[in-house]
């Protein structure tokens, strides 16, 4: 599903992605670990195409990564923006018109799905932190993507909130999609990841718990 090649990515003269190449085979999720700075949202970026790399080559699904984001993939990198003063309900439908490829039903499927209820008129900016959490997985996964990136989806969940997740996760696994989970937390990643790479100070490389590395 993703294949990178001799990637490479500076800002200034700060090198953030160091020569990475890797592949990561569908219908797997894949776990991304390594602490705060090591590259791990930049690589996401570069995937998705919202950052275009130095050099090197990234395919998603068979296809270049341009600057243009691939298609059919949902995603939750940082902050996910919502218009503040709309319910989720209504922040998911406007989403959803850009593609039309759902309606109304299925919003409202994948809003209990996460736990959220579509009919709550209340506004985004009321949410609490665990709530805009759900609703970013939500919109990252209602269309039924075949690939999906999600840069700490735990974020601002509870402990019921996190099972729940996880559970989705791997319910979309076994539907064939590819998962690609950045992470700090240890548990996510030993529950949840067919395989583990490690990212620091820019450098990828395969975690020795991997029975299987694509390099």
């Amino acid at each position: 599903m993703i294949e990178i090649q001799n990637v490479t990515k500076s800002f200034q003269k700060k090198t953030v992605l160091e020569n990475i190449s890797g592949s990561f085979e569908k219908g797997k999720i894949h776990g991304i670990i390594g602490r705060n700075g090591s590259g791990k949202t930049v690589l996401l970026k570069c995937i998705c195409g919202f950052l275009a790399v130095d050099t090197g080559t990234i395919f998603v699904d068979g296809r270049k990564v341009s600057h243009a984001c691939p298609q059919d993939i949902g995603i939750i990198l940082e902050s996910p923006g919502f218009v503040e003063n709309m319910s989720g309900f209504r922040n998911l439908k406007m989403l959803a018109s850009i593609r039309n490829r759902i309606g109304k039903e299925e919003i409202r499927e994948v809003m209990e799905k996460v736990g959220l209820d579509a009919d709550e008129k209340k506004a985004v900016r009321k949410y609490s932190l665990g709530m805009r959490q759900r609703l970013a997985i939500a919109q990252a996964i209602m269309e039924s993507p075949k690939l999906i990136l999600l840069d700490e989806p735990m974020n601002g969940l509870d402990k019921s909130g996190v099972a729940e997740i996880r559970k989705i996760l791997l319910d979309l696994k076994e539907n064939g999609i590819t998962i690609l989970l950045a992470s700090h937390y240890a548990e996510d990643i030993d529950l949840l990841c067919d395989t583990v790479w490690e990212m620091d100070n820019g450098k990828m490389v395969c975690d020795k718990r991997n029975e299987e590395c694509n390099i």
